[in-house]
């Protein structure tokens, strides 16, 4: 019989995407495999072969209200009391967690039953949740070669395997750079939510592009839902060529058919950006947690990759500049492409597989 693995993640793309590739590979090799996050996951779940998917309840510790400090203390307790009684249940062999505080019930309940456990960081610096985790857990996965904020005495178990990417992205990564014909190809997304600040500055920016170089865009935009029209809008009154939706069955298949990317820079996009080898213009979430984004883009920039672009210092006739001088001379895109694809870490999902199921004794 196969190992049964219970992963924990929080309810965001940037913590479940990793962790429902690491669920497909394991499901490869016949374990059995849970899940265990919040209730953001109602709008990923469809996607996933899990065997269950369980919502343990969960808090974000934010601020030093007391009173606020005393709910979020109060919900994480009953968090890990219904956790408890879940893996009691279950009898896992491994309890990995992902990052984000849903995971935070689980992990230490996990230990504190004997269970095996382990923690999965996606970015260059060591989300707040894993750190208060780090010392109760036997093995931490990474995805960087030097990963900022870990805690001291935590060195040993450390293993750098990369960051799992889903399937969809696996079965498009061998694709070719795309040859620079009439249409050029230009997708624009902003993570698993979209991004407000793309749907108001890139359809302005690009509306300041030659006539020109306007008739050969094709552009792809995930945008809000509340967004879509007056995106729309802009692009139509701009003579551009424009594809926008609030979700896209296959983003990576677009990511594919892209010459140049502009979007955020969480851990699942660079890691994304790196397999599948495309360029992009990266605009770091200006409020992120200790700016994990922004360390997560340096990785791919410092290989020469990538471009990042600071939001606060955006302005949409700059950046229609920067995008011509791009789309001008598809040398430096090429470079570009080349340069990413050579920091991707297609087996990464193996490689934590392995991890995992070594600790676990299958």
């Amino acid at each position: 019989m196969g190992a049964k693995i219970l992963l924990a993640a929080g309810g965001t793309g940037g913590h479940l995407f990793p962790a429902f590739a690491l669920l497909e590979e394991l499901k490869r090799r016949g374990a059995s495999v849970h899940v265990v996050t919040d209730e953001r996951v109602d709008r990923y779940k469809a996607d996933t072969a899990a065997d269950g998917m369980h919502v343990v309840p969960s808090a974000t510790v934010s601020g030093w209200n007391p009173f606020a400090l005393l709910k979020t203390a109060m919900k994480l307790g009953d968090g890990y009391f219904k956790a408890k009684k879940l893996i009691k249940e279950l009898e896992p062999d491994f309890v990995l967690g992902f990052g984000g505080y849903p995971t935070f019930p689980p992990l230490h309940a996990a230990a504190d039953l004997g269970v095996p456990t382990g923690l999965h960081d996606q970015n260059a610096i060591m989300g707040r949740a894993n750190r208060m985790l780090a010392r109760k857990v036997d093995v931490i996965a990474t995805c960087f070669e030097s990963v900022k904020n870990l805690p001291e005495g935590v060195e040993g178990k450390v293993h750098l395997t990369g960051n799992p990417v889903r399937d969809k992205v696996l079965k498009v990564m061998d694709i070719p750079y795309p040859d620079f014909q009439h249409r050029i190809h230009l997708l624009i997304f902003g993570g698993s939510q979209g991004a407000r600040f793309f749907s108001d500055m890139v359809p302005e920016a690009l509306s300041y592009l030659d006539r020109e170089l306007k008739s050969r865009l094709s552009v792809v935009q995930q945008c809000r839902p509340e967004d879509l029209m007056r995106v729309r809008e802009v692009y139509q009154a701009a003579g551009i060529s424009a594809n926008c939706q609030s979700f896209f069955d296959d983003l990576p298949a677009e990511m594919a058919a892209a010459h140049l990317i502009i979007c955020r820079s969480g851990a699942s996009t660079v890691a994304e950006l790196a397999v599948c080898g495309r360029p992009a213009i990266m605009v770091p979430l200006p409020h992120a947690l200790d700016n994990d984004q922004l360390l997560n883009a340096r990785s791919l920039v410092d290989a020469g990759g990538g471009w990042i672009k600071e939001q606060k210092t955006i302005e949409a006739p700059r950046l229609a500049e920067r995008v011509t001088t791009l789309l001008s001379e598809p040398h430096l895109l090429q470079a570009a492409a080349r340069n990413a694809k050579s920091m991707g870490r297609p087996d990464a999902v193996k490689a934590l597989a392995d991890l995992v199921l070594a600790r676990c004794g299958s």
